[in-house]
C-alpha cells in the first residue's frame, strides 16, 4: 500500500511540475483528495506558516520592485560584472549570489542574464560557463538568505525553531555555498569548446547582422531610476538587519506569558520567526510606499507580486499532500531510514535532493523533508549542512531561471542536451550542491 501511495505522490508532483504556474499546487490537492477520501488518511497540517512568510516576504520584495529598488540593485550588479570582463566566469556568479542573498529572491537574475551573456560573448568567452554557474548561484542564495521563504521556514515553522537558528543557518550555509560556487566556477572554466572553435557559433558569425550586433557597443542606456529607489533599498536593508538581529538576539523581542502555543507564539510566550518576519517586512513595505509615494495598486501589478500568488498556491497544495503522506507513513519511513541516517547523517541529503528535483520549490522541499530529518534524529548542525540540497531544481531543465539563461545566450552555447539531463547546468549544479553540503558539515563541526 505504501508503494502505491508513494507512486501517487510522485505522479502528482511530476504532473504538476509539467503544468507550470499553480499546477503543482492544484495537483497536490488532487493527491490530497485521493489520500483523504480513498485511502482515508488523516489530513496533516496545511503549511499556513510558510504561506504567511511567502506572502510577507515576497510582497515586500514586490514593493521594492515597484519603488525601483530592484532596478537600482541591478544597475549596481551590472557595474560589478562589467568591471572585469576577463574574469566573468568568477565575477558574475558571486555578484549574482550576493545580490540574490540580500533580496531573498532569484528574480534579480533575469535582468542580469543578458548582461552576463553579452559581456562573455564580447570577450569570446563561452557564455555557457558564467551563465550556468550564475543560475546555480541564484538558487544557492535562497538557502541562507534571511529574506527567503525557504530559510524562514527552516529557521522556524516548527522545524529548527530554537533561539539563534537563523544565525546558525547563515553562519554555516553562506560560507558553505560560497565554497560550492567557487568549486563550480573551476568546474566550468574549460567546459565545452572555446567560443571561436564552436561550430554553432562559427555558423552564426557567418550572418553579418549577427556579428555586427554581437560586437556593437551596448545601445541601451541605463534605466532611469525612480526618485525613491535608493530610499526603498535602504528601508529594505534595515528590514533585513532587523530580522537578522531578531534571530541573533531573541531576548530583545517582547516576551508574553506562558500559555498554549499558537501560529505566532511558542508555549513559553516567545514570538516565532513567522511573526517577526511578517511584522518587520510588511512594515518595511508600508514605509517604502509612504516615503517614496508609490501607489499600493502599483505593487500588485509588478511581476514579483503575481509570482507570490503562484508560490503560495503551489506550496499550499504540494506540501499539504506531502505532509499527509509523511504523517500517515512516518513509522514505516522512519524505521526504513533511521538506522542508515543515524549512522551516516549525510545520506539524508540524497533523499532531500531527490524530492527537491521534483518539487521545483525550495520552500516546499524544506517544509516537506526537514521535519522528517528532525524526526529521524539528524543533529541540527547536520540538518543545516544538508539544507543546500533543496536546490535540486536544476536537475530537470524546466525551471524558469534555466530556460531564461538558455534563451538569453545568443551564441547557442547554453543548451539542453540530447538526453535532457545532460544540459549546461548539470555539472555546475551538482558540483556546487555537493561541495556546499560537504563544506557545511565541516563548518558545522567547528561551530
Amino acid at each position: 500500500m505504501l508503494l502505491i501511495q508513494f507512486i501517487i505522490l510522485i505522479a502528482m508532483i511530476l504532473i504538476g511540475s509539467q503544468m507550470k504556474g499553480i499546477g503543482l499546487g492544484v495537483m497536490g490537492m488532487v493527491g490530497l483528495m485521493i489520500f483523504v477520501f480513498l485511502f482515508q488518511m488523516r489530513p496533516g497540517d496545511p503549511p499556513i506558516d510558510v504561506m504567511l512568510v511567502i506572502m510577507a516576504i515576497v510582497s515586500t520584495a514586490a514593493t521594492l520592485q515597484a519603488c525601483g529598488g530592484l532596478d537600482y540593485l541591478v544597475q549596481l550588479a551590472e557595474k560589478v560584472i562589467r568591471s572585469n570582463p576577463s574574469n566573468i566566469v568568477f565575477i558574475a556568479p558571486f555578484t549574482v549570489y550576493f545580490f540574490c542573498l540580500f533580496a531573498g529572491t532569484a528574480h534579480l537574475l533575469y535582468s542580469l542574464l543578458p548582461i552576463i551573456s553579452e559581456v562573455a560573448a564580447k570577450k569570446r568567452i563561452r557564455p555557457e560557463r558564467p551563465l550556468s554557474v550564475s543560475v546555480i548561484a541564484s538558487h544557492l542564495a535562497i538557502t541562507g538568505s534571511p529574506m527567503s521563504a525557504a530559510t524562514a521556514a527552516f529557521a522556524g515553522a516548527g522545524i529548527l525553531a530554537y533561539p539563534g537558528a537563523l544565525i546558525d543557518i547563515m553562519k554555516i550555509c553562506i560560507p558553505a555555498c560560497l565554497i560550492g560556487i567557487l568549486f563550480s566556477c573551476f568546474a566550468v572554466l574549460k567546459k565545452g569548446k572555446e567560443l571561436e572553435e564552436d561550430p554553432i557559433f562559427i555558423e552564426k558569425m557567418k550572418d553579418p547582422e549577427f556579428a555586427k550586433n554581437l560586437d556593437s557597443e551596448p545601445g541601451n542606456k541605463p534605466k532611469q531610476l525612480k526618485k525613491g529607489a535608493k530610499t526603498a533599498v535602504v528601508i529594505f536593508a534595515i528590514a533585513v538587519l532587523l530580522i537578522v538581529l531578531a534571530g541573533a538576539c531573541p531576548q530583545l523581542l517582547p516576551q508574553f506569558g506562558a500559555g498554549e502555543a499558537s501560529l505566532v507564539l511558542t508555549a513559553n510566550g516567545e514570538l516565532k520567526m513567522v511573526a517577526v518576519i511578517s511584522i518587520v517586512t510588511l512594515t518595511a513595505s508600508a514605509l517604502m510606499m509612504l516615503l517614496t509615494k508609490t501607489s499600493a495598486v502599483d505593487v500588485t501589478k509588478v511581476s514579483l507580486f503575481s509570482a507570490m500568488a503562484t508560490a503560495v498556491v503551489s506550496v499550499f497544495g504540494v506540501v499539504w499532500m506531502s505532509a499527509t503522506f509523511m504523517a500517515h507513513n512516518q513509522v514505516v519511513i522512519k524505521g526504513f531510514m533511521e538506522e542508515i541516517v543515524t549512522a551516516h547523517p549525510w545520506t539524508f541529503a540524497i533523499a532531500v535532493f531527490a524530492l527537491g528535483a521534483l518539487m521545483f520549490s525550495q520552500a516546499a522541499t524544506t517544509k516537506t523533508m526537514m521535519p522528517l530529518g528532525m524526526a529521524l534524529g539528524v543533529p541540527h548542525h547536520a540538518l543545516i549542512a544538508i539544507f543546500p540540497a533543496v536546490n535540486a531544481d536544476f536537475v530537470l531543465p524546466g525551471y524558469p531561471t534555466l530556460l531564461a539563461a538558455i534563451n538569453f545566450d545568443r551564441t547557442g552555447s547554453t543548451k539542453i542536451g540530447k538526453f535532457v539531463v545532460n544540459h549546461s547546468f548539470m555539472v555546475p549544479g551538482l558540483v556546487a550542491v555537493v561541495v556546499a553540503i560537504a563544506a557545511g558539515f565541516l563548518i558545522g563541526a567547528f561551530l
